[in-house]
């Protein structure tokens, strides 16, 4: 997600729509150098049958950003969740790393999911769990 682009390269990446960026940045973690390659991928309701299967093989992790003003792109979570274990770990029995994100925690005045919430279903589903602003 732009979120996780914005971390790793320092670069802000605007609304965007529904296209599709693939970012390489390389990292120095523990005195090893990592390259990522982050496939930014917004949610569309298409989002369905081979093209997201594709995505999901290409993967190795999985952040899932929702924003905490809008309860239908938490509501899509457990689905996407488990088609992306269905997908991943079904091939393989090594458990699947993804991180749910809740955005826009500066706007505590437009909240409708909690953080309660986000952490339960985190919890329920194994992920781990954050809540953070693009904006700060």
């Amino acid at each position: 997600a732009a979120l996780t682009v914005r971390f790793l390269t320092r670069r802000f990446i605007g609304e965007y729509g529904d296209m599709e960026f693939i970012y390489s940045h390389s990292l120095t973690v523990d005195g090893r150098e990592i390259l990522f390659h982050i496939w930014d991928v917004p949610y569309s309701q298409a989002d369905e049958g081979s093209s997201e299967e594709k995505r999901i093989q290409w993967a190795d992790s999985f952040v899932l950003v929702y924003s905490i003003c809008d309860r239908a792109s938490f509501n899509i979570l457990p689905l996407k969740i488990q088609f992306i274990k269905a997908t991943k770990e079904g091939m393989s029995q090594e458990k699947v790393p993804i991180v749910i994100v809740g955005n826009k925690r500066d706007l505590q005045h437009q909240r409708v999911v909690s953080s309660e919430e986000g952490r339960l279903l985190a919890l329920s589903l194994d992920c781990g769990f954050y809540e953070v602003s693009a904006a700060e």
